[in-house]
């Protein structure tokens, strides 16, 4: 088992930023991909972000791509997630997820096996 806590979600203004953090343990954190997904209102559940086991392999939607920055610090065993240029869009609930490696990165939410509570973020005009 995993288990995964996410921090950082808040009210924030349009333009602005903010800085996700998603901490495991219960496992090896090295030997797991990690992923931050969306899920606003009304929405099924968005791929935003993943990474690799060392950090070095990045993959991103392409809503986000150029804003968000997604890392990781293995001697922490914590996920990051930096937002930047938030937007309403942007408005959601953010969950933290985590699986076992696999040759290639998997986006569908169905395909993580361990997720955290999830922590909002609103951005306001």
């Amino acid at each position: 088992q995993v288990q995964l806590v996410e921090s950082g979600g808040e009210l924030v203004q349009a333009g602005g930023s903010l800085r996700l953090s998603c901490a495991a343990s219960g496992q090896t954190f090295i030997n797991y991909y990690m992923g931050w997904f969306r899920q606003a209102p009304g929405k099924e559940r968005e791929f935003v972000a993943a990474v690799g086991w060392s950090g070095s392999s990045t993959y991103y939607s392409t809503s986000v791509k150029g804003r968000f920055t997604i890392s990781r610090d293995n001697a922490k065993n914590t996920v990051y997630l930096q937002m930047n240029s938030l937007n309403p869009e942007d408005t959601a609930v953010y969950y933290c997820a985590a699986r076992r490696g696999t040759s290639t990165m998997p986006v569908a939410p169905a395909q993580w096996t361990y997720w955290g509570q999830g922590t909002q973020v609103t951005v306001a005009l």
